[in-house]
């Protein structure tokens, strides 16, 4: 066992009494569950997961033409006064 001092920003403190009220235990045995299970949290995160991919698909053609230039579509489908 480690013995060590912990200075604690006041929003974390006051959450973590309240987690030691709820659970009925210690606060040192709080701190302790909580922080293995954020220390396994963040280890079974590191390479686990699988990229957010997303299929693309085909929209068909354009109503108002080429998308390429923003002035000019805006131009065409709502007059040269769009500004």
């Amino acid at each position: 066992m480690t013995r060590t001092t912990l200075t604690l920003d006041d929003d974390v403190a006051c959450r973590l009494r309240e987690e030691q009220e709820r659970r009925g235990t210690s606060f040192k045995d709080t701190v302790n569950a909580l922080l293995r299970a954020g220390l396994d949290a963040t280890s079974r995160r590191d390479g686990s997961r699988t990229p957010f991919r997303t299929a693309g698909f085909a929209l068909g053609h354009s109503l108002v033409g080429s998308l390429d230039n923003v002035a000019e579509v805006l131009a065409r489908v709502e007059g040269e006064d769009h500004r």
